[in-house]
Protein backbone atom coordinates (compact mmCIF):
# COMPACT_ATOMS: atom_id res chain seq x y z
CA UNK A 1 0.00 0.00 0.00
CA UNK A 2 1.33 3.50 -0.83
CA UNK A 3 2.50 5.68 2.05
CA UNK A 4 2.02 9.37 2.81
CA UNK A 5 4.38 11.46 4.93
CA UNK A 6 2.60 13.28 7.73
CA UNK A 7 3.86 15.77 10.30
CA UNK A 8 2.29 15.43 13.73
CA UNK A 9 2.92 17.82 16.63
CA UNK A 10 3.40 15.81 19.83
CA UNK A 11 2.88 16.46 23.54
CA UNK A 12 4.83 15.08 26.48
CA UNK A 13 2.01 12.56 27.01
CA UNK A 14 2.30 11.41 23.38
CA UNK A 15 6.04 10.82 23.85
CA UNK A 16 5.38 8.87 27.05
CA UNK A 17 2.88 6.67 25.20
CA UNK A 18 5.38 5.98 22.43
CA UNK A 19 8.16 5.21 24.93
CA UNK A 20 5.90 2.72 26.69
CA UNK A 21 4.93 0.98 23.46
CA UNK A 22 1.50 2.59 23.04
CA UNK A 23 0.45 4.43 19.88
CA UNK A 24 -0.41 8.12 19.78
CA UNK A 25 -4.17 8.47 19.78
CA UNK A 26 -7.08 8.26 19.80
CA UNK A 27 -7.91 8.72 16.14
CA UNK A 28 -8.56 10.85 14.27
CA UNK A 29 -5.25 12.66 14.70
CA UNK A 30 -4.90 16.21 13.39
CA UNK A 31 -1.70 16.38 11.35
CA UNK A 32 -0.19 18.09 8.31
CA UNK A 33 0.81 16.70 4.91
CA UNK A 34 1.11 17.63 1.27
CA UNK A 35 -2.48 18.06 0.11
CA UNK A 36 -4.13 19.15 -3.15
CA UNK A 37 -5.07 22.45 -1.45
CA UNK A 38 -1.48 23.11 -0.40
CA UNK A 39 -0.28 22.82 -3.96
CA UNK A 40 -3.16 24.89 -5.31
CA UNK A 41 -1.67 28.20 -4.13
CA UNK A 42 0.09 28.48 -7.49
CA UNK A 43 3.33 29.58 -5.87
CA UNK A 44 4.80 26.21 -4.99
CA UNK A 45 4.93 23.22 -7.29
CA UNK A 46 8.05 21.40 -6.13
CA UNK A 47 7.25 18.37 -3.93
CA UNK A 48 10.08 19.16 -1.51
CA UNK A 49 8.81 22.73 -1.06
CA UNK A 50 5.28 21.43 -0.45
CA UNK A 51 6.60 19.03 2.21
CA UNK A 52 8.47 21.90 3.84
CA UNK A 53 5.27 23.99 3.88
CA UNK A 54 3.38 21.14 5.58
CA UNK A 55 6.20 20.74 8.12
CA UNK A 56 6.14 24.50 8.82
CA UNK A 57 2.41 24.32 9.52
CA UNK A 58 3.11 21.53 12.03
CA UNK A 59 5.76 23.67 13.74
CA UNK A 60 3.26 26.51 14.15
CA UNK A 61 0.71 24.11 15.62
CA UNK A 62 3.33 22.64 17.96
CA UNK A 63 3.96 26.14 19.36
CA UNK A 64 0.44 26.07 20.79
CA UNK A 65 1.14 22.76 22.53
CA UNK A 66 4.08 24.19 24.48
CA UNK A 67 1.67 26.41 26.41
CA UNK A 68 0.32 23.26 28.07
CA UNK A 69 3.51 22.54 30.02
CA UNK A 70 6.09 21.32 27.52
CA UNK A 71 8.96 23.73 27.00
CA UNK A 72 10.05 22.48 23.58
CA UNK A 73 8.12 21.79 20.41
CA UNK A 74 8.20 18.24 19.05
CA UNK A 75 7.03 17.15 15.61
CA UNK A 76 6.99 13.54 14.44
CA UNK A 77 7.49 12.83 10.75
CA UNK A 78 5.74 9.55 9.95
CA UNK A 79 4.82 7.44 6.95
CA UNK A 80 1.27 6.12 7.11
CA UNK A 81 -0.96 4.27 4.67
CA UNK A 82 -2.51 6.72 2.21
CA UNK A 83 -5.95 5.22 2.91
CA UNK A 84 -5.69 6.44 6.53
CA UNK A 85 -5.07 10.07 5.56
CA UNK A 86 -8.35 11.97 5.40
CA UNK A 87 -8.61 15.40 3.79
CA UNK A 88 -11.19 17.71 5.44
CA UNK A 89 -13.53 19.49 3.03
CA UNK A 90 -12.90 22.85 4.71
CA UNK A 91 -9.53 22.65 6.48
CA UNK A 92 -8.33 25.40 8.83
CA UNK A 93 -4.99 25.40 6.96
CA UNK A 94 -4.22 24.00 3.48
CA UNK A 95 -1.96 21.23 4.82
CA UNK A 96 -4.48 19.91 7.39
CA UNK A 97 -5.23 16.19 7.31
CA UNK A 98 -6.67 13.73 9.78
CA UNK A 99 -5.15 10.32 10.35
CA UNK A 100 -7.89 7.72 10.80
CA UNK A 101 -5.91 5.41 13.12
CA UNK A 102 -3.63 5.83 16.13
CA UNK A 103 0.00 6.42 15.16
CA UNK A 104 2.29 3.51 15.98
CA UNK A 105 5.96 4.10 16.74
CA UNK A 106 7.01 1.89 13.83
CA UNK A 107 5.48 4.45 11.44
CA UNK A 108 7.60 7.34 12.78
CA UNK A 109 10.65 8.16 10.70
CA UNK A 110 12.07 11.06 12.74
CA UNK A 111 11.46 13.65 15.42
CA UNK A 112 12.10 17.38 15.23
CA UNK A 113 12.63 19.11 18.59
CA UNK A 114 13.67 22.62 19.64
CA UNK A 115 17.36 23.01 20.30
CA UNK A 116 16.65 25.21 23.34
CA UNK A 117 13.60 25.55 25.57
CA UNK A 118 11.34 28.36 24.39
CA UNK A 119 12.63 28.41 20.79
CA UNK A 120 10.02 29.53 18.28
CA UNK A 121 11.63 29.62 14.85
CA UNK A 122 11.55 26.65 12.44
CA UNK A 123 15.35 26.85 12.19
CA UNK A 124 15.52 26.12 15.94
CA UNK A 125 14.27 22.56 15.45
CA UNK A 126 16.82 19.73 15.38
CA UNK A 127 16.34 16.38 13.67
CA UNK A 128 16.42 13.16 15.74
CA UNK A 129 16.23 9.62 14.44
CA UNK A 130 13.29 7.57 15.70
CA UNK A 131 15.75 5.41 17.66
CA UNK A 132 16.51 8.48 19.80
CA UNK A 133 13.03 8.57 21.38
CA UNK A 134 14.49 8.38 24.91
CA UNK A 135 16.66 11.44 24.23
CA UNK A 136 13.73 13.36 22.75
CA UNK A 137 11.53 12.48 25.70
CA UNK A 138 14.21 13.62 28.17
CA UNK A 139 14.67 16.92 26.34
CA UNK A 140 11.04 17.91 25.83
CA UNK A 141 10.39 19.12 29.38
CA UNK A 142 13.95 20.19 30.21
CA UNK A 143 14.38 23.96 30.55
Amino acid sequence: MPLARIYLPLTSADLADLAEGRPVGPAPLAAHAVTPLLGRTGLVVDEEELEHAAWLAATREASGLTQGGAVRRVIAAADVDVALVLHPTEPDVPSRVHVAAPLERRRIVSFHIDEEAGDTEPTDLLWYDVTELADVRDLVDTP
